[in-house]
This record gives C-alpha cells, structure tokens and sequence, in this order.
C-alpha cells in the first residue's frame, strides 16, 4: 500500500483527523505531520513538509487540508515534482491522477462533509495514472519546472 503523508491547517484539523483514521483502518501507512490541534497556523509550513515527503520518495501520495484545499495547492505545487490537486468530487480526484498524475490530493475543510472527502480520497487512492496521450502532457509540464519557466 502507498504511504501517505497527510497534513493540515487549523481549518482542516477536524477533517484531517476522520481522514487519517479511514486511512489507518484501511492499511494504509500514514505520516500525519499536524497540525494536530484548531490553534490558528499556516497552511504552508504544513504543505512544504507533505510536499517534502512526496517529493524524497518519503512518502508515495500526500492529502493536505485547509479551508478550500487551494493555498495547499498553490503552496504544494512549489516543490519540484509535486502535482498538487484540489478535487471537490470523486470524478476531479479521479481525473486528477489518471490524466494529470497528480501526487498530491487538497481538500477544503470548510467546503466538504466527512463522508463527501472519505468518498473524494478513496477515489484518488484508486486510481492510477493512464499515461498514453496524458503522459505527454504530464512531461510537458516537467520540462517547465525543470527549464524553471513561470
């Protein structure tokens, strides 16, 4: 089973805890690298360290929780060789691995219930990259990281 690091502000503490229970009762080795309490924080010291993880090889997927999932994602998105996704369904999470290789899932605390991001989450954890015609893509969006082009 994939490792998962998993993190969150304090708008996404209480989501973060239902998720790393599902995950933990599914098998799944997880990482929880906080925040671990609803004391305000800031979402990036907990996305650059999910986003850390993944991108040594420390960790194989990661889900960060904030508010909306989107300053997750846009921190996240920062590390090379992170794709960070912010999915409000099953069908984004789902295309967002299987089209765009995503490695990173976002989740809005403040946007979804428990069992709407259970639901997104296992989604995501089923699915694989397809490849083919979305590789391409995928690469095109390496080469502009790795050419450092904005």
């Amino acid at each position: 089973m994939e490792r998962i690091a998993i993190g969150a502000d304090h708008a996404g503490y209480a989501l973060k805890e239902e998720i790393v229970r599902f995950l933990q009762a599914s098998g799944y080795p997880v990482e929880d690298v906080g925040t671990h309490g609803e004391e305000s924080v800031d979402y990036p010291d907990y996305a650059i360290q999910v986003a850390r993880a993944v991108a040594t090889g420390q960790a194989d997927l990661g889900i960060l929780i904030c508010g909306t999932g989107i300053g997750m994602s846009i921190t996240a998105n920062k590390v090379k060789g992170i794709r960070a996704a912010v999915a409000t369904d099953g069908y984004m999470a789902r295309m967002a691995r299987e089209h765009n290789n995503a490695n990173i899932l976002c989740l809005g605390g403040r946007v979804l219930g428990a069992g709407s991001a259970l639901d997104i989450v296992q989604a995501f954890l089923q699915s694989r990259f397809a490849g083919g015609r979305h590789a391409g893509r995928v690469g095109k969006i390496q080469a502009l990281e790795q050419a450092g082009t904005t």
